[in-house]
């Protein structure tokens, strides 16, 4: 049984690029050559790779720049694997199945200035944002790169290096810069956003809760650890569409459930992170657990690999 069509655009890799230590760009692009499905800023893609694996990546190029994907990939030696199948196994020719892309910061008339932080290689996201505000000069910008003493992707920050809108914080020589200093003070016109490892992510949580949910935008590298709930009950998922009624025994995941009754979902993170498996919801009290979706469309969908429910039935729009 199949509760909806996972789409996937089928591409080719025409460039694998050096981009410093243990990084790689990868260049992807419709095998003839037409535009790709259109993105949103940062937005991000799963590549389903040859080994089976399915991995998440930010798009470094910006949405004018339609008849391709460009991602940079951090080759991690510990890693899940996915890395070290691009890295090692894929090379120019190859074919990889990409999803549409999601996510992403939109265009919002109301942001006059954006301040990004980002630790390494988590300036990924960004790069494609702060071309995109770049190119269309709609708002002003500051992008703080944090990194140990090497500039991750330098050759494609040098301009904005040298036009101060990328400040580079070299932590061997000084230190982590104070975050605090960088985020200031709660402004509705302003857009704060983080992305690096988890020690930066929370404490750039912290220090923006009294700021605008959607003022603050943060992306996390690597899901969280699931949330175990003791006091887990099990409840009845309610397909709409088909009429098909699956039982989630307690502590076991929505996702677990959906996928041996047969549903086919789409995953990636399975940690609440990559939005891949969000799902409307219709009826029911749903426990959200992701850290990816706003107040706003936690009224509408949930992430069926984290969240849980309050209410013996969840209905959800499958």
């Amino acid at each position: 049984m199949s509760a909806r069509p996972i789409t996937t655009v089928k591409t080719i890799v025409t460039g694998i690029e050096e981009a410093g230590a243990d990084i790689k760009l990868f260049t992807l692009a419709d095998p003839d050559r037409w535009e790709l499905p259109p993105f949103k800023p940062g937005a991000h893609i799963d590549l389903h790779l040859p080994n089976g694996l399915v991995r998440t990546y930010s798009l470094c190029n910006e949405p004018a720049d339609n008849t391709r994907y460009v991602i940079a990939v951090k080759r991690e030696a510990d890693g899940r694997g996915g890395s070290r199948a691009l890295h090692d196994d894929v090379g120019v020719g190859d074919i990889i199945g990409v999803s549409l892309p999601r996510g992403g910061l939109a265009p919002d008339a109301r942001i006059g200035r954006y301040m990004f932080v980002a630790g390494g290689i988590g300036v990924t996201p960004f790069l494609s944002v702060v071309r995109h505000l770049q190119r269309t000069a709609q708002a002003e910008f500051t992008l703080h790169l944090v990194a140990r003493e090497e500039v991750p992707l330098a050759a494609h920050l040098g301009s904005l290096i040298e036009a101060g809108t990328v400040v580079v914080h070299r932590t061997s020589r000084a230190g982590r810069p104070d975050l605090a200093e960088l985020v200031g003070d709660p402004d509705p016109e302003t857009l704060v956003a983080c992305c690096g490892p988890e020690g930066m992510t929370e404490d750039f949580e912290r220090l923006t809760t009294a700021w605008p949910t959607a003022n603050v935008h943060i992306e996390r590298f690597v899901a969280p650890p699931p949330i175990i709930d003791p006091d887990a009950k099990p409840f009845t998922l309610s397909l709409a569409r088909s009429g098909t009624e699956i039982q989630v025994r307690a502590g076991q995941t929505m996702l677990a459930a959906l996928q041996e009754g047969g549903i086919d979902i789409a995953t990636s993170c399975c940690g609440g992170i990559c939005g891949a498996c969000k799902v409307g919801w219709i009826e029911g009290r749903p426990v959200h657990r992701d850290r990816i979706l706003s107040p706003y469309e936690r009224e509408r969908y949930l992430m069926v690999c984290v969240a849980g429910s309050d209410a013996e039935r969840l209905v959800l729009d499958l």
